[in-house]
């Protein structure tokens, strides 16, 4: 999930994204802070090749409740920016259009689908075609709702989800969250919300299941490795409050800092943190990474420059056939010499900017990674207003670590694998800790 948020000179709102799902933990100090730009010409560009220009120029089709089927193509297809792909045969489109104008009668006489519905489903089902859970249509609603995230005004549960194998899957719980305290886990599998399938649902759609009324209940059918039994499991909705981080001086000498998310205080609360790990006089750093779901990529970035010379590559931002390659490279603060001893500590809950940080400081030698598999979100999304009240959360490019490695084909993977059992957790007996703890005690 790096977010980086850019207002268009042409007031389209842009916003990318790399937190795997972004509505439960954005707070109003993320929009705070950032640059200009204007890059959201590729995906204005791909709704066009499809809806035409008068969306592109923020024209609100079906704003007065509906309007005639001529009308609403000519809307489609109209303006200067308008355009229509060489090759490719709308027919099909329009007759469907007309044969549903012309012949649908809804089961209930209080249903009123007006024109603008069916522009929204069509979208929708383009957005859908791209099979990418994470590229979206937001009709005006969702859209609503999204905005209201991301400048923090949520109640909900407190955990990041997204898609694994196509099941809705708990990339973590934040910690001291409702959903934390209730037990739900890592790496669970979420069947059921409230007695209804998610096989169907959209990670979008699982969040509007999910937001609630501060103190209202939602009860959880999980599916959980190591347990022969699906788990119901109820949570409490709240406000979401976001921590992020914790430092420790254990009483062997080595210090840990926990990094809960990244967020835009997080390099300067990281700072802190090492500034303060190097007045202890210690050379043996853990730096919790599990559970972390990700942020500002421009905090990973930062991070990776206190351990990294001045250029070397923190990652690769493929575009694809968009746009050249990016190069993100250390900003080169480089305090620490060959004598730190540094774990990394990865579980199925750390994902896109956790991820970026690990990666990097895995593959330049620094840090050796203990635990499980990342969760493997290595894309990147732009959120664009294509009407005054609907928006498209769209895929533009990709993550690489420094060797050019994907990050979303399977996440990165530990040098040393750990697991945690059911077992281990309900016995609050941390393998991943005590490993990583013996690892340094040995060095």
């Amino acid at each position: 999930m790096t977010l980086k948020v850019h207002f268009a000179i042409i007031g389209k709102l842009v916003i990318r994204f790399i937190c795997v799902r972004e509505k439960y933990i954005y707070m109003n100090w993320f929009l705070k802070e950032q640059s200009i730009a204007t890059k959201s010409a590729v995906a204005m560009m791909l709704l066009a090749l499809f809806v035409g220009g008068a969306f592109v120029i923020g024209v609100n089709v079906g704003s007065s409740g509906g309007r005639s089927s001529a009308d609403s193509s000519s809307l489609l297809f109209s303006g200067s920016d308008a355009l229509q792909p060489v090759g490719v045969d709308f027919s099909p489109l329009w007759k469907a259009w007309n044969t549903i104008n012309n012949k649908f009668v809804p089961v209930s006489t209080s249903t009123k689908i007006t024109d603008a519905d069916k522009v929204w489903g069509m979208v929708s089902g383009l957005a859908g075609s791209l099979e990418d859970p994470y590229t979206v249509f937001l009709p005006p609603a969702d859209s609503e709702i999204f905005e209201d995230d991301i400048s923090g005004n949520f109640e909900g549960v407190g955990m990041e989800i997204g898609m694994r194998n196509n099941i809705l899957t708990v990339i973590a719980p934040l910690k001291g969250t409702p959903a934390d305290r209730a037990g739900i886990m890592s790496g669970d599998s979420i069947l059921r919300i409230d007695k209804e399938p998610t096989d169907n649902l959209t990670i979008d759609e699982a969040v509007k299941r999910i937001r609630g009324e501060r103190g209202t209940p939602i009860i959880f059918t999980i599916a959980r490795d190591g347990e022969g039994e699906f788990l119901e499991i109820e949570v409490i909705r709240d406000i979401i409050e976001i921590p992020t981080i914790q430092t420790e001086l254990r009483d062997d000498g080595i210090f840990v800092i926990n990094l809960f998310n990244f967020s835009a205080l997080s390099p300067n609360l990281f700072r802190q943190a090492l500034r303060e790990f190097v007045l202890t006089g210690s050379n043996k750093l853990i730096l919790d990474l599990r559970g972390n779901p990700g942020g500002f990529l421009e905090a990973a970035v930062d991070m990776a420059s206190w351990f990294l010379p001045t250029g070397e590559v923190v990652l690769r931002e493929d575009f694809g056939r968009y746009e050249k390659l990016s190069v993100y490279r250390s900003k080169g603060y480089d305090i620490f010499n060959e004598n730190l001893k540094m774990v990394i500590l990865i579980n199925r809950g750390s994902a896109s900017a956790s991820e970026i940080l690990a990666g990097a400081l895995q593959e330049h030698g620094i840090a050796m990674l203990v635990g499980e598999k990342s969760f493997g979100k290595g894309s990147v999304q732009e959120l664009v207003k294509i009407t005054p009240d609907t928006s498209l959360k769209i895929t533009i490019a990709r993550w690489l670590t420094p060797n050019s490695v994907s990050i979303s084909d399977g996440g990165l993977t530990p040098d040393i694998e750990v697991s945690i059992t059911p077992e281990d957790f309900e016995a609050e007996i941390d393998t991943q800790l005590d490993k990583a703890v013996e690892i340094l005690d040995g060095s």
